[in-house]
């Protein structure tokens, strides 16, 4: 980035044959290399599905078609922020037609034309339709729908432009169309599976039972953590047996992790000195032009080179006694810019400004004693404030508004905003202060301190903004830093050392997926998820990376394939859980040694264990009382008979022993259809879902997109 800058300046003619060789040389490789982008590279693929190789070019003319859909249906361009959720859209609506699609025509699935005709002027229009056509008044218009058909039955213009821009038209149009259809076949795909789903009545009465059948309980708990974590050590075949047998709980699709380092571009206070200098020089340069507002213009990095204000909307950078017209102020630092301002010219306007805080006092009805008792209290309180009270405190303890919580400030308001008595109160003030009694207004008695009398006077205002930015050299140097850092790592155990050595701060980046963007404070940064994907090894030193006001240096740590965690990338996560498993058998040993009630066994335990009681333990309920998550413990405390106990058994998070007292069945109901149609309407918006996974899972989809995005 800034290493360009540079050379262009200072470049000799070896430099620029250097420069010119290592040019030829990427070209080269780039043409004939193994690089993805290769012009005689086999494989231009961005992936697969079902079977069927995606091609970069069908990818990116999907991509276009989403943008140009997005730009008709929201009269702009798609920013950088939309552009990759119209990827991802891009990418979806290709396993649709590759995998999807190809299972509505197995089944016959199709849109007849009179279908057609109703979906866009029946009884059942589509609702994006509704959404797209609208008039006026927000309303789905058959005429503008109607317009735009009869628009492309027309002939192509014949004016060049116009073509063009009728073609643009018609191919969003038709992909528009496109879309109606394919959401049609997949909405009548979906019923057609969703349709056979069933509820027996059986199910639907053991649901009924499940939300309604109580059991009440009493029950020893004793948590994992009275056993230190000392006293257990799991072994590493004990580890490896409990991964064996949770294996599914570890499955994962492809992933790869970095750690990196940052090098701040930030501009020194030399780089700030220079461009204060620059700003004086156009300060000095201001008072003599001519034309304002083209010298603002040509100078200034703001985007606002020539504004208007008034009193209401004045920066808080300019002081009042400094608006003379003609009158040029700063240099003034304001937020990381120099600013230099000139008044050109002061008028007014036909609006007026006013400045105030106030108290309000409501009355509690209409009643005439009502009213005079909020006036008395609205006199009383203005008193106390003539008496030297502090109005913002009186404002914050009496006020029955919004402002009241900062101190009655109302702020800049302009004729018209206000309600008429506090309008004339407040615009015919003189001075600014408190005003001598309370004025009454359809709101109650209102307390007015004006804090900016009546003013109607208007501010031309020509701008030079200059960004206090990092110079070349500053740049330069941060660049040399990364670079020299990245010279010397050759592993990730160098990087660490390297930089703890330069007391720099490493970040892990673990888990990214090929789709990810973001990484961790970076914010952005999909060109190092595609180095890591593309070209990424573990121990391997990237690129450089310019990401906004960093350069970045990374390492590929770790790559983990679509399938199962390795056994050692979990062994920590799964450390504690066997060890939690080895302090339920010691605790379940000491229990079991132990005779009596539930309370004397707490009590032989120890202070760790207690005893709770619960009488409205459900069966769809997981969880006890002063426990957590236990659905061990609710399926035994339904399991035992009344008055039986339990032995001691491992829940969850702890140890249990469970006593049930008594059981009581929900009795037997003539009707389970609500029950039946709630368990039917579970199962429909799961199938929704799961169809869709079970199709993209044959179709065995592979991603490969980072090769070039």
């Amino acid at each position: 980035m800034a290493l360009i800058g540079t050379l262009r300046e200072k470049m000799t003619k070896w430099v620029v044959g250097f420069v010119a060789i290592a040019i030829l040389a990427f070209i080269l490789n780039d043409l004939f290399g193994n690089g993805p982008r290769s012009v005689f590279q086999q494989d231009n693929s961005v992936g697969n599905i079902a079977g069927n190789s995606i091609s970069r070019e069908e990818y990116q003319t999907m991509v276009a078609e989403r943008e140009n859909n997005y730009m008709m249906n929201f009269g702009r361009q798609a920013g950088e922020r939309e552009k990759p959720l119209l990827q991802s859209q891009a990418w979806e609506l290709l396993i649709v037609k590759h995998a999807i699609r190809s299972e509505f025509e197995k089944t016959g699935i199709a849109i007849s034309s009179e279908e057609k005709l109703d979906m866009f002027f029946g009884k059942n229009i589509d609702e994006n339709l509704k959404q797209s056509f609208v008039d006026s008044t927000g309303k789905f218009s058959p005429e503008l729908l109607k317009q735009q058909i009869r628009q492309f039955d027309m002939p192509e213009p014949a004016d060049p432009a116009m073509r063009q821009q009728w073609f643009a038209m018609k191919n969003r149009w038709e992909t528009f169309k496109s879309e109606l259809m394919l959401a049609r076949e997949r909405i009548k795909y979906e019923n057609l599976l969703i349709k056979t789903n069933y509820v027996t009545n059986a199910e639907a009465e053991r649901d009924y039972h499940l939300q309604n059948d109580v059991a009440e309980a009493e029950y020893l708990y004793v948590p994992f953590y009275a056993i230190s974590d000392t006293l257990v050590t799991p072994t590493d075949n004990q580890l490896r047996d409990y991964y064996n047998k949770n294996k599914e709980k570890y499955k994962t699709e492809e992933s790869r992790s970095l750690i990196y380092v940052t090098f701040p571009v930030v501009a020194s206070p030399a780089d700030s000195a220079d461009v204060l200098a620059d700003a004086q020089k156009f300060a000095a340069d201001f008072k003599t032009s001519e034309d304002d507002s083209t010298f603002a213009v040509s100078n200034t990095e703001g985007k606002d080179a020539f504004n208007k204000y008034n009193v209401s909307t004045l920066p808080a950078s300019i002081k009042a006694e400094d608006l003379v017209a003609g009158n040029v102020i700063g240099p003034f630092l304001d937020n990381g810019t120099y600013k230099v301002v000139k008044v050109t010219k002061i008028g007014s306007d036909t609006t007026s400004y006013a400045k105030a805080s106030h108290i309000l006092i409501k009355w509690e009805n209409e009643t005439d004693a009502a009213k005079k008792t909020a006036k008395e209290k609205a006199r009383k309180i203005l008193g106390e404030i003539k008496s030297g009270a502090s109005f913002a405190a009186k404002a914050r303890e009496f006020g029955t508004d919004g402002t009241a919580s900062r101190g009655g400030d109302l702020g800049w308001f302009s004729t018209g905003q206000m309600v008429k008595p506090f309008q004339k109160a407040v615009f015919d003030a003189k001075k600014a202060g408190l005003l001598t009694d309370v004025v009454e207004t359809q709101f109650g008695y209102h307390i007015i301190e004006v804090t900016g009398v009546k003013d109607n006077t208007t501010y031309s205002v020509a701008s030079i903004e200059l960004k206090i930015t990092p110079s070349d050299e500053t740049q330069n140097a941060a660049f040399l830093a990364a670079q020299n850092f990245g010279a010397q790592v050759a592993s990730v155990d160098d990087f660490k050392a390297k930089a703890k050595k330069e007391n720099l701060f490493v970040q892990e980046a673990n888990d990214l997926t090929a789709s990810d963007r973001r990484i961790g404070s970076l914010g952005e940064a999909r060109q190092m998820v595609t180095w890591l994907y593309r070209d990424g090894k573990i121990d391997k030193i990237s690129d450089i990376f310019d990401l906004e006001d960093n350069y970045v240096v990374a390492i590929m740590t770790a790559k983990i394939d679509k399938g199962y965690k390795p056994f050692d990338k979990v062994k920590d996560e799964i450390t504690p859980l066997v060890k939690a498993r080895l302090k339920g058998d010691k605790i379940i040993e000491k229990l079991n040694a132990q005779k009596g009630s539930l309370q004397e066994i707490a009590q032989a335990f120890g202070r760790d264990a207690s005893v709770q009681s619960a009488s409205d333990i459900k069966l769809n309920s997981n969880s006890l009382a002063s426990v957590g998550i236990e659905p061990r413990a609710v399926g035994v405390a339904f399991s035992l008979e009344n008055g039986k106990r339990s032995r001691a058994f491992a829940g969850e998070n702890g140890v249990l022993i469970i006593e049930t007292k008594n059981k009581t069945v929900a009795p037997e109901v003539g009707d389970y259809s609500l029950f039946k149609n709630q368990l039917l309407q579970n199962l429909n918006g799961k199938s929704s879902f799961g169809i869709s996974q079970a199709i993209k899972e044959a179709a065995k989809i592979e991603d490969k997109r980072y090769l070039f995005f």
